[in-house]
């Protein structure tokens, strides 16, 4: 498929009330049709809390949840949960086929300004998911100010970034973004919530989806929530890193 239609949520979120939230996913979901890839924000059944693992919804609940959202929808449905696994609690980035099937990238960088790596078990592994015909790489909130682990080796076309990135910090979240486009010649879609939380922090959303040259092709209002689209060529892709193929000067690496 050369062209991906995507969708990316900016919304707000209700504090630790997983019923709430999806029911409120339900509704804005509801009749959506014609989308190859829909984006959820991060922890988008909890909002951004340390305890949520402990008391959200059970890993199944969610997986079923987005398995019937991903089947009427026909589209892959992505993002972020506070999950409680066998070995402790995760953040979780769940991306979901219509058929049922599940792919999934635990948060690799814990924001420890909040204390989440003494919550969450960081992940230990980069993923790589393919779907109709794209490479797409997953990340969640704090991973977008470690450009090493995102580098682009040849082997992704779009990088997802899901979030509750705070109003304060807004700049480095559109630069890093941008930058993540433009350095890894790939398209970018940064999926932020609006609203604020129940430890008081605001956000303002400013998701948006970027062209590899950096070009903003489509854009959340500010403090608004929004519904943002974009249709991401891969024609288009490959043509610009075959006319101007700076990632043959890369720098080699291994993690």
């Amino acid at each position: 498929m050369s062209t991906l239609n995507i969708t990316v949520l900016q919304q707000p979120l209700v504090w630790m009330d997983g019923p709430a939230n999806l029911a409120f996913f339900d509704g804005l979901l509801a009749g959506v049709q014609g989308r190859d890839l829909i984006i959820l924000p991060e922890m988008f059944t909890t909002g951004f809390a340390m305890e949520a693992a402990a008391s959200s919804l059970p890993e199944k609940d969610v997986i079923a949840w987005l398995q019937a959202k991903a089947a009427a929808t026909q589209a892959m449905v992505a993002g972020s949960a506070a999950i409680q696994v066998e070995k402790g609690a995760v953040n979780r980035f769940f991306l979901v086929e219509p058929e049922g099937k599940v792919h999934f990238y635990d948060k690799r960088h814990l924001f420890r300004m909040a204390g989440e790596h003494e919550y969450y078990l960081a992940g230990d592994r980069r993923e790589v998911i393919a779907w109709r015909g794209w490479r797409i790489l997953p990340q969640v909130c704090y991973d977008l100010r470690f450009p090493v682990f995102a580098r682009n080796q040849n082997d992704y076309d779009l990088a997802l970034y899901v979030a509750n990135w705070p109003a304060p910090r807004t700049l480095h979240w559109q630069t890093l973004l941008q930058a993540r486009a433009i350095e890894n010649q790939a398209y970018i879609a940064g999926c932020n919530r609006v609203g604020s939380d129940g430890n008081g922090h605001q956000y303002s959303g400013d998701s948006r989806i970027i062209s590899p040259q950096g070009e903003i092709l489509a854009l959340g209002e500010p403090w608004q929530p929004a519904r943002l689209d974009a249709a991401l060529s891969l024609e288009n892709l490959r043509e610009y890193r075959e006319k101007f193929p700076a990632w043959r000067d890369a720098d080699s690496f291994s993690l």
